[in-house]
Formats: structure tokens, sequence, C-alpha cells
């Protein structure tokens, strides 16, 4: 009966009684496409419409949609929702406001009520959607914990422990192979030296690394100890402690460490990275100066949001820093920041002289940008190059090319930091994944970018241009640490104006740059060989060890 009542009153306002789906294509070509795909799967019963990207205003757009679809009883409206601006969009809700189904670049979907107006609002600034519902625990004590703890750990057998070597535990929060980022090459070099006096026992967090993967670690590593990350699901905005800290705390993993350490005998254990400091140990390894790179994201972008972040970052790494008997930092600058003067050693980044060597360079107006966007420094620089300098360059050199090697996931890292779907569409400009082996990339540069906003540490992309002998032009923090001096071993420039200069100046002198690059190349080899950086590895370990000498 109902039913029966629900089509006779349809006919009456003269629209066909059966809903119908009515998809709008109001964004980039390929999402839309696979929203519609999925829209068809998901209600294959429904008779479906779309409607294309339109000329005019809202206004304009909803009086010829009105038209259209007046006999028709609108059931589902899926729109796409991303940065770019789109008049479809806001005739979409003109048409049927309590029908939209948003989705957005991730292609997560996300029905749009009143009811549910904070989650909408948040959905449409572009907060991933398995964050939106999540609540502190202090808030909603009796909220279940979303978080999942992997239990367990994979042990790898490698090389045969000896009794003439000591033991030691390293601890990471990712596995050092490949080398895809600058972290990563840092560690396994630095294991690989080490190995010639000690036994190594690592620890590392662990996403799905291959038999493959762990064997080329296995070849000087005593073991593997592989835990599985933890998916942590409290909202970022809402703990003391920094999340990324909370993002590693592990049950399994310290498990793991006390009872192989015991077992084992291993004499000290060093961390990497401020975020694992939680876990104790003799020796805390400041890959940057965490507070530091928050400090200047605060002076770029003086939010409420920036200065927490900033603030629970200096507390935590303050306090971890006077806790370890000893730490490394990457620079002199660094170590004056951590303020714990005796107990800090200087172990700067180093480069693989003989696998990066020189290559001359061939003709041509080529640049190159080597920057993971996972670490949102980079998306920071290369945003900053795109926006603010390229333009500057692009119509006095049609000639000049830019590859960018943005690491794994570029454009979901790129999404998720600048709240955008994707880069301008410039047939000059070539966006790569992950490279497994960047050298080819840096022989076919004429000139590395590395226009650094903001930056803690010191750059292993710029030790690798410097050892092939490619020209960098950076920012000051892009080459800071390096005891580089301007126009001599780097060229550097902190203005949009001032960086489109140098990169016209030695696009233009040949010669200026080849001389730059050589005597990059120089300072490399005198201060940044993996080996010396290993044997000041082995000295710390040798006196941060039980019966240190």
């Amino acid at each position: 009966m109902r039913e029966r009542l629900k089509s006779w009153l349809f006919r009456l306002l003269r629209k066909d009684p059966e809903a119908v789906v009515v998809t709008f294509l109001s964004g980039d070509p390929a999402l839309v496409a696979k929203m519609a795909a999925e829209i068809r799967a998901l209600v294959p019963e429904r008779r479906h419409f779309t409607v294309p990207r339109q000329s005019g205003s809202a206004w304009q757009i909803y009086r010829r949609l009105r038209r259209q679809f007046r006999s028709y009883r609108i059931g589902l409206a899926p729109v796409l929702f991303t940065a770019e601006p789109d008049s479809l969009r806001l005739a979409a809700f003109l048409l049927a406001p309590r029908k939209i189904l948003a989705y957005n670049a991730r292609l997560e979907r996300h029905h749009l009520r009143l009811r549910t107006a904070i989650a909408s609002a948040l959905f449409l600034r572009g907060v991933p959607l398995d964050r939106i519902f999540l609540r502190p625990r202090w808030l909603c004590p009796w909220k279940r914990d979303r978080s999942v703890v992997p239990a367990g750990r994979r042990i790898i057998a490698g090389r045969p422990l000896s009794p003439e070597r000591r033991r030691v535990a390293v601890l990471s929060p990712y596995f050092p192979w490949p080398l895809a980022h600058g972290g990563a090459v840092r560690i396994f070099h630095l294991l690989r030296e080490a190995a010639r006096e000690f036994d190594i026992f690592l620890f590392a967090f662990t996403t799905g690394e291959t038999e493959a993967d762990c064997q080329v670690l296995a070849e000087f590593c005593a073991r593997l100890i592989l835990v599985e990350k933890p998916r942590y699901r409290e909202p970022r905005w809402s703990t003391l402690l920094p999340p990324e800290v909370l993002e590693f705390r592990s049950p399994a993993m310290r498990q793991a460490l006390a009872e192989l350490r015991r077992e084992y005998a291993m004499e000290l254990l060093q961390v990497e990275y401020t975020q694992l400091a939680s876990y104790g140990g003799q020796i805390l390894v400041e890959h940057d100066v965490t507070f530091d790179l928050y400090q200047q994201i605060r002076a770029r972008r003086p939010t409420l949001s920036a200065w927490w972040d900033c603030f629970r970052w200096r507390r935590f790494e303050t306090r971890a820093v006077r806790r370890y008997p000893r730490v490394v930092a990457m620079s002199e600058k660094d170590a004056r920041l951590l303020n714990a003067s005796g107990k800090v050693s200087v172990i700067e980044n180093g480069v693989d002289l003989a696998r990066f060597e020189p290559v001359p360079e061939r003709p041509g107006r080529r640049l190159l940008f080597v920057g993971s966007f996972r670490h949102f420094p980079n998306v920071a620089a290369f945003r900053f190059f795109l926006e603010e300098v390229w333009p500057r360059l692009r119509d006095s050199f049609p000639d000049l090319t830019l590859t960018v090697v943005a690491g794994p996931d570029p454009l979901l890292h790129w999404q998720n930091f600048t709240k955008r779907f994707a880069l301008p569409a410039d047939p000059r400009l070539q966006l790569l994944g992950f490279v497994a082996d960047v050298r080819p990339l840096y022989h076919e540069a004429n000139l590395v970018l590395v226009p650094t906003v903001v930056s803690a540490g010191t750059n292993v992309k710029v030790l690798e241009a410097m050892a092939i002998e490619r020209a960098v032009v950076s920012t000051t923090s892009g080459c800071a640490g390096l005891g580089l001096e301007h126009a001599k071993t780097v060229w550097v420039a902190d203005t949009p104006e001032d960086f489109a200069a140098g990169v016209a100046r030695l696009l233009q002198d040949p010669q200026e740059r080849v001389r730059i690059a050589q005597a990059a190349r120089r300072h490399a080899e005198q201060h940044f060989s993996w080996e010396a950086l290993g044997q000041k590895q082995r000295t710390l370990w040798r006196a941060a060890s039980a019966g240190g000498e």
C-alpha cells in the first residue's frame, strides 16, 4: 500500500517514482571516471545520468539542470570535491541539497548531512575519512580504541656471531633498504661500516619488506628483528606527546628489545630518530632537531596548531636529550641547538664517493629536484619552487625542463599536505615516484635544486649532487651544516627572485657551473666519505659500550 501511495504521489507531481542517480563530473577526468564507475557498481539497479563540467555560473548551471531533470526524482548525487574551485559543485547543492554523496581526491565517500555537519565540514576540508570520527580517550573514555598494535616479531639470522666482536643493538623506525631517502642511506652505510668491528642487531619497524630486501642487510648484520608498525588512531591534536612518538609505541618491540638484549648480552642500544626516544638506550641519534623544524614552521605560519606542535616537540625532545648519556647530531649547528654540552657527538651525513662518481655534463638545461613527498619539508620546498620560482624561469628558457623524484605515492602526499589534487599541468615537468637508482637522473641533470624553506639536519641529496659533480642552487636551510660557501661550492639564494636569478645565471654560464661543481666534489671528498664517518661511529660505540676504551 505504501509503495502504491508513493507511486501515485510522484505521478501527481509529474515525476518518475523511481529514483535516479545523477553523477556530477566536477574535477579531474581520471578521478571522476573512477567515481562514476564505482557508483554504477554500487547501485546497478538505478538509472544513471552524468553531468559534465559546464560553462557559466552555478546559478546558470542549476537552472539548466533543473529543466533537464524536472521529471526525475534524484535519489543520489555523487560529486567530486577537490581543492580546485568548480561552479558545478554548487549547482549540485542547489539541485539536490540532501542527496549529495561527496568524494574526495582519495575517492573516499561521505554523505553530506546536516546532522553530521562537523564531519561533513572536515571531509570537505580534506581530512581523511578514517580520521574524521576519531575521539581522544580523555574526552570519550567509553569509546573503543581504534589503534591497531600488531604483536609478534620476525627474526632473520645474518652474519654469524663472533666472540671477538662486541654486540650492539640499533633501533630504527623503518627498514633501511632500499636507499629511497636520506635517513635510509645514512643508517645503511654507517651500519655497514660499524660491522667491521661489532656484531649488529638491527631492530626495525616494518611495512612488508621482502626476503630479498632483508638479505642485503643480513650480509653484515648478525640479526634482523622486524616488528610490524602500529596503526595509531588517536586525533593528532589531542595528546601532549607528539603523535609521531605515539605512532611507534609498540609493546612487541619493547619485549623484543628486552628479551634479545638480555639473551645476547648486547652492550648498548643506539636509537635512531627522536620519535623513538621513549624506548631508552645509551645513544640517541638526532637525524634532525625536530623542535627546530617546527619552530621554523611556526615562524612562517603562526597558527595555534603550529604553536602546539612546536611546544610538544620542544618539551619531548629536550627531555629526551637530557635523559640519554650520549647524543649524535648531524652538524655543529644542530649540536648547539640541543644545548647539551659534553654529551653531543657530531657524525655528519655522508655520501658513497665510489658509487656517486663524477660524470661530465651533457649539453642542455635540465633541472633536478630530489625529495620524497612523504617528508613534508620536501613538499613545502617543491611548492615554493613551483609557485614562486618556476614562473620566473619558464618563459625565459623555453627548453628548460624539470624532473622531480618525489618518492612513493607522491600525489597522495601532495594532496595530504597541500589540500590540492594535482600539480599544475606542464609538459616540461616530469614527476617520478620511487626511483631505485637516482644516479642516471643526476647524470642527465645540468643543475640540482634544493629550494628548502623549512629544514633541520643536513641533506644527503646535496652531498650526492656534490659527489657526482653537479652544481647546486639551494636555500640557506637546504645546505646548512655542510660547510659550503656561496658561489664557491654552492649557489645560495633564499628569496624567489634570488633563487630564479641564481638558476638563470648558472644555466647561462656553464664554466661557472662546472667550477662550483668541481669544488663541491673536492669538499665532499675531504669531509663526507662514509669510511671516515664510520670510524667516528665505531669510536663512539667503543666509548659508550660497557667496557669502553
